[in-house]
């Protein structure tokens, strides 16, 4: 049996992890957090746990989306070395075509969650904790960079930046009914973003 080209097992993974989400989230909108299991949500999806433990360390990762950004070390070492073009906001786009690779949002998804947090204060707390990481992942990329090519731009307005351009990427993805993958709409979103700043 041949392996499948890779775009057909990214697709899968996608579509594996959407239905673990979408099933913990089902499942704990109607029962509560407690009340359910990993066994039940795996069930309701349709996998094996060994599976569910694939895409999520808990069942709250599951409600919530939260996936580990483990970037990749090319991008990771041409970005704090300055680069690839030297041009923060041209290399700003390319760290975050590689965030979106890796934890792209479903916006429908998101936004359940954020329901769920309402009323399962556990949530919050992981939530805040993984957000955290994320804030602290780029702020040691911001770090390590300015040593090789320091920018006048503070950390603040970069990070606010990088969420924006997040944000519009997974936005646009929705637009189009979740085609491709959310990284091949950021050239829109920062193309948004230079004609607002132009103007």
């Amino acid at each position: 049996m041949s392996t499948p080209p890779v775009n057909a097992r990214e697709r899968q993974k996608r579509e594996r992890r959407l239905a673990l989400i979408e099933a913990a989230q089902r499942l704990v909108g109607e029962r509560g957090l407690d009340e359910v299991t990993v066994e039940e949500i795996s069930t309701e999806a349709g996998l094996s746990t060994r599976t569910f433990f694939n895409y999520f360390d808990s069942k709250d990762d599951a409600v919530l989306g939260i996936q580990e950004i483990d970037l990749d070390v090319e991008v990771r070492e041409r970005f704090t070395a300055g680069g690839p073009s030297g041009k923060l906001m041209s290399d700003l786009e390319t760290l975050v075509a590689a965030f979106l690779r890796d934890a792209a949002p479903n916006i429908e998804q998101g936004e359940r969650a954020m329901r769920l947090m309402t009323s399962e204060p556990r949530l919050v707390q992981r939530h805040i904790a993984w957000h955290q990481r994320v804030v602290g992942e780029l702020e040691e990329l911001l770090a390590e960079r300015r040593k090789a090519r320091p920018s006048p731009v503070d950390d603040d307005t970069i990070g606010m930046v990088f969420g924006l351009l997040l944000r519009a990427s997974a936005l646009a993805w929705a637009r189009s009914g979740y085609e491709g993958d959310a990284a091949a709409h950021l050239p829109e979103a920062v193309s948004q973003l230079r004609l607002l700043l132009s103007d």
